[in-house]
């Protein structure tokens, strides 16, 4: 159900190869050696040559001067206990899953949690760097949502949510079956409700949200709804009315701020502006496009304006 802003995520890369380089026998205080086999030692140089030659070693380098320039720039601006509890909303979520989670997606604690930080700082530099105009606002009070209140069960599988919404269909209890079927430990022995939300709304899916805004009162998702936590069953609870443009103002720029986030190009020309900004330089000749294509973006931010 869960899902962060993806456009300047860092992306945590592991590096694996085999080492075959043949080291020297002398220890070196300045090359010191980290590791040995059959009476030959490897150096940390040879071992760092070796990690340069590897197809992800440019998008490590490229993560951490991202995550770096980012956090010099904006960690200040940073909410930590928002970070947390995003952290733990997710832990919350799946529960004794958790890390199973977080090994299918090639995490650990430490780099989800960076990963969740850094959707909180790319956010801090697009609104540092970007405000919405009212011809904006005007254009997404078109198709503006209101806050809206639903209910969900969380299914590892879509057979089991077909199944659900079999029973549902038969007259089945929504809340029996959430405390009966849904993974979501936040949620199913309260009946699944979720707190009201928007369209702006970062802790929920994209596809969770246009699933549910289609709903009336009452009506529940006739198929599993595929999101990146598992298989959703969703019943509308509340649809509100839209009210007017100017009580809705706060919630049309949080809209559109939502959109810039959502776009990887807005992201992308945010990202590089940061990366100028903080001067960021890479001396290592064999790494020196890592960021080449953040250095190579246009400085039209698509009509935007600060």
């Amino acid at each position: 159900m869960k899902k962060w802003v993806t456009t300047g995520l860092l992306t945590m890369v592991f590096v694996t190869g085999l080492v075959t380089v043949t080291g020297c026998s002398k220890q070196n205080s300045a090359n010191p050696v980290i590791a040995s086999y059959a009476g030959k030692q490897i150096t940390q140089s040879q071992f760092y040559k070796q990690l340069k030659a590897a197809p992800t070693s440019k998008t490590v380098l490229a993560n951490m001067l991202i995550y770096g320039a980012m956090d010099h720039a904006y960690g200040k601006k940073i909410n930590e206990k928002k970070v947390d509890s995003a952290y733990n909303s997710y832990k919350e979520q799946y529960g004794s899953q958790f890390n199973s989670y977080l090994s299918q997606n090639n995490f650990t604690k430490t780099s989800f949690k960076q990963t969740i930080r850094l959707n909180y700082l790319s956010s801090a530099a697009l609104h540092d760097q970007m405000k919405p105009t009212t011809a904006q606002l005007r254009a997404a009070w078109k198709t503006y949502q209101p806050k809206i209140e639903v209910a969900h069960i969380l299914t590892t599988s879509k057979t089991t949510a077909q199944q659900v919404i079999r029973k549902l269909q038969s007259g089945d209890s929504f809340a029996k079956l959430a405390a009966t079927y849904s993974v979501d430990n936040a949620t199913n022995t309260s009946g699944g409700k979720l707190p009201t939300f928007d369209s702006t709304d970062k802790t929920l899916d994209s596809t969770f949200k246009t699933a549910a805004y289609k709903l009336k009162d009452g009506q529940i998702t006739s198929t599993p709804v595929k999101t990146t936590g598992g298989y959703e069953v969703i019943k509308m609870l509340n649809h509100k009315s839209k009210g007017s443009f100017a009580a809705n103002k706060t919630h049309l720029t949080n809209t559109v701020y939502g959109q810039w986030e959502r776009s990887s190009t807005v992201m992308h020309n945010v990202t590089s502006k940061v990366l100028k900004q903080q001067k960021v330089r890479i001396k290592d000749a064999d790494l020196k496009d890592a960021l080449a294509t953040y250095q190579q973006t246009s400085a039209n931010h698509s009509g935007m304006t600060k």
